[in-house]
């Protein structure tokens, strides 16, 4: 049974901050990680860093060419991806008509188009194996329950990550798994030095539903483990 086996994980931007948290959570678990980063290098840096089993692959989330590539080859060597974590994101600073187009395209294409084609590549294995967990780390500043009151790209794409993530739990088998996490505002690049939460504790909400049972939900979108409002 597939629940018996070793399962790999691939984690985007896991080389710093939430991802790299999630990351060792991951490896701490027993699983085979494989740890995505724009540049090589940083993610066998990070890898280094950490016990058990995780291997930095390259994954360039800004052009959809170039990421379809990395993914094949990365399949021809992991052809069996179990949990999906699309972790990695940019925050673009100011409101919709002061931005440019090129930082509006970014903020678009890293954050909902990257975790869309990752998506589509890896969920046909997993819908035919009978198991997948894929979790979006999205953000309160993406949801309309709470004002989407973030810089304006960043929170546009996020709530179309979450919209994604419910339009797809309604296609998938329960089998598959899909769900978007808020973690809180985290110490991060990102974050900032003077967020509340440690990178530990806003990776642990990804790693439960990156490790859900079988009856665990689907289709939801959760801050500490709770259901929260999109």
């Amino acid at each position: 049974m597939i629940d018996q086996q070793i399962k790999t994980a691939l984690v985007t931007g896991g080389n710093r901050g939430i991802g790299l948290a999630i990351v060792q959570g991951l490896a701490k678990l027993g699983h085979k990680v494989l740890l995505g980063s724009r540049r090589l290098s940083a993610g066998r840096e990070a890898a280094s860093t950490i016990a058990g089993d995780v291997i930095p692959v390259e994954l360039d989330l800004s052009d959809r060419l170039t990421l379809k590539s990395q993914v094949h080859a990365i399949l021809e060597e992991y052809p069996k991806i179990d949990a999906l974590v699309n972790n990695a994101g940019i925050l673009e600073y100011g409101s919709l008509l002061e931005i440019d187009e090129e930082q509006f395209d970014k903020s678009t294409r890293v954050n909902f188009e990257a975790p869309f084609d990752l998506i589509r590549l890896l969920t046909p294995d997993m819908i035919q194996r009978g198991y997948g967990r894929i979790v979006n780390l999205s953000s309160g500043w993406g949801s309309f329950n709470e004002g989407l009151t973030g810089p304006s790209a960043y929170a546009v794409s996020k709530a179309a990550l979450n919209a994604l993530t419910l339009t797809l739990s309604q296609s998938l088998p329960q089998s598959v798994k899909v769900n978007s996490i808020c973690p809180g505002w985290v110490r991060t690049d990102m974050g900032g030095a003077g967020a509340s939460r440690s990178p530990e504790k806003g990776a642990e909400t990804a790693i439960w539903l990156a490790t859900l049972p079988d009856d665990g939900p689907s289709g939801g979108f959760f801050r500490d483990k709770r259901l929260i409002g999109w």
